[in-house]
């Protein structure tokens, strides 16, 4: 079901406008960002990055990935940070919008992202998955990890039973014991492994970690100079973040509800850099491309190089 806009940003939680002092520089208008849980927003302020600007950005905060690429779609807001495989699911599903910037983890840590089991477990391995059920959510990062550690050792997609859940409700499953794992990433993962989670497949092997800064093909059009613009302040929060974890943590933590320990985890997990749109990443977003294609996730086959519009 497609979403309107008031509908999407009711259930996206907290909606604010982050005036602009009209001293800075940059084109004026209004840019609508879309924020997942303990992303974009909390780096922005923590950093300071955003003073200055002649133009608003209004914030819309989403709890996964999936709602934010039905809000790009859409056109309900104008530019937000996904991860790569759920970006390549929306694409391929026909969505009108592109990656506009990358971001990747230069050192990932183990957690960042994962399939773990629960406290207690007897499962240690992906071998002993086979035949259970492993929770994540639809079109995600954690649904590619499954599907991808699958395939690189010799496994049918369906030799696991994949559950599909929000990211919360697949913590309560496995708190319960409703389902053998949880394949999941930073900061769900962090905060599980707080609990006595335990990992049984770390993502490090899998993924290269990638996310993308993705507009709207519309904001793309009309919106290129306040796009530009905003993508500068973001690296230089992203720069900035490498030497003030502790502080980007604490903001981290009043924005999302965490806990500080879990904030400052996550910050220490997921240390994001600008890189370039090359050959490389093209050739990496294949690899997902034809793991959910051979997973018989989507049928689409629009070109993986046209994916990407980089604005600079």
């Amino acid at each position: 079901m497609i979403l309107d806009r008031r509908q999407l940003l009711g259930a996206s939680g907290a909606f604010l406008a982050l005036a602009a002092c009209g001293k800075g520089a940059g084109a004026s208008g209004v840019l609508r960002v879309g924020s997942q849980k303990g992303g974009t927003k909390a780096l922005l302020l923590a950093s300071g990055a955003l003073e200055g600007p002649r133009y608003t950005v209004e914030w819309s905060e989403f709890p996964a990935a999936q709602n934010l690429l039905e809000a790009l779609g859409s056109g309900a807001v104008d530019l937000g940070l996904i991860g790569d495989a759920p970006f390549q699911f929306a694409y391929q599903s026909g969505s009108p919008i592109k990656a506009v910037a990358v971001q990747s983890v230069p050192d990932p840590q183990e957690g960042t992202l994962s399939i773990l089991v629960a406290k207690g477990s007897p499962l240690q391995s992906l071998q002993d998955l086979i035949g259970k059920k492993v929770a994540t959510t639809h079109g995600s990062i954690g649904h590619y990890l499954v599907l991808r550690a699958l395939a690189a050792n010799g496994l049918k997609a369906d030799a696991v039973k994949v559950v599909f859940l929000s990211p919360s409700d697949s913590r309560a499953a496995l708190q319960t014991g409703a389902v053998d794992a949880w394949s999941v990433w930073a900061p769900y993962t962090v905060a599980a492994l707080a609990e006595g989670a335990r990992i049984v497949v770390d993502g490090r092997s899998y993924s290269q970690g990638n996310s993308f800064d993705v507009a709207n093909e519309q904001a793309i059009a009309d919106k290129r100079p306040l796009l530009q613009d905003f993508l500068a302040r973001e690296a230089r929060a992203m720069e900035w973040s490498q030497g003030h974890t502790a502080e980007f943590a604490k903001v981290l933590a009043r924005e999302t509800g965490l806990p500080e320990a879990i904030a400052l985890g996550t910050v220490q997990r997921a240390r994001r850099a600008r890189t370039p749109i090359d050959d490389a990443l093209i050739k990496d977003q294949q690899v997902i491309f034809d793991t959910f294609r051979n997973a018989g996730e989507f049928k689409g086959n629009r070109p993986i190089a046209q994916a990407f519009q980089p604005i600079g």
